[in-house]
């Protein structure tokens, strides 16, 4: 390897990068992230506005932006959207597949229905995204492949009950895993992030905000995540900083898993 310095390793110039869901929240955080560490960044979202006034902030960081209406558990438009992509820069270097949704409900009374739409967009549209991203990654012998997972992953939430959210997020740790192993061979790093309880609007709505003071509790860091608090990991995974890592979900979560 040459001897490059590491912020220079850090540096996307130049990179392309897709961020599903990336008109809020967390993708929101990951789209301006990847946009000030220098990548060009394609939004694919349901919604055009929020899409559209995100892909205005990658603009006024002086790098290029492309939004995409979707919806990721349809694979022709995850197809789509990649294929926008390479049509506008010759190229995709970076997915990230963060789109998701999450839901509430007794295990012994969950609505099929319910199940079947959370399993769909936070597992089925991870793959899709990521069958799509990789076919245009693999002729180049290269790419970054980031998935959102969670830490729920790992551990059951509580006082909430959301087994159908558990579940999808710990399939796509071992989904990230899978496709890690099959993908090396065409040089796709394919990773996961994991966070814990990170600010967002719906933490303060009415349906949430009582729970707070029992996810603090729970935190030994003693408070709630800030979507800046993930954009290190997502610009990290993206750079040739991360070049030999592959496989790995990387857990940021204020210390909520070491108990």
């Amino acid at each position: 390897m040459d001897a490059v310095g590491i912020l220079d390793r850090l540096r996307l110039d130049g990179r392309v990068a897709l961020v599903t869901g990336g008109g809020q929240g967390i993708g929101r955080g990951f789209a301006l992230a990847l946009a000030e560490a220098g990548a060009h960044v394609a939004i694919l979202d349901l919604n055009e506005a929020t899409a559209n006034a995100v892909a205005g902030e990658v603009r006024s960081r002086g790098r290029e932006a492309l939004v995409v209406v979707g919806d990721v558990t349809v694979a022709a438009d995850c197809r789509r959207a990649v294929q926008a992509v390479v049509d506008r820069w010759g190229r995709l270097d970076v997915g990230v597949n963060n789109a998701g949704v999450g839901s509430w409900a007794d295990a012994e009374v969950y609505p099929e229905a319910e199940w079947d739409r959370v399993l769909a967009i936070n597992l089925k549209g991870v793959f899709l995204c990521a069958q799509a991203e990789a076919q245009v990654m693999i002729p180049r012998k290269y790419g970054k492949i980031i998935n959102t997972a969670s830490m729920s992953a790992h551990i059951v939430n509580r006082p909430q009950n959301q087994v159908a959210y558990n579940a999808s997020k710990a399939g796509v740790v071992h989904l990230t895993r899978t496709l890690a192993a099959e993908w090396a061979r065409y040089g796709i790093r394919v990773n996961s992030i994991s966070p814990g309880y990170i600010h967002t609007p719906l933490v303060e709505s009415e349906a949430v905000r009582h729970l707070v003071p029992r996810w603090l509790e729970a935190t030994p860091l003693g408070r709630l995540g800030e979507v800046e608090d993930l954009q290190g990991a997502v610009v990290y995974l993206a750079s040739e900083a991360s070049d030999f890592m592959t496989g790995h979900d990387l857990v940021i979560d204020g210390g909520y898993t070491v108990w």
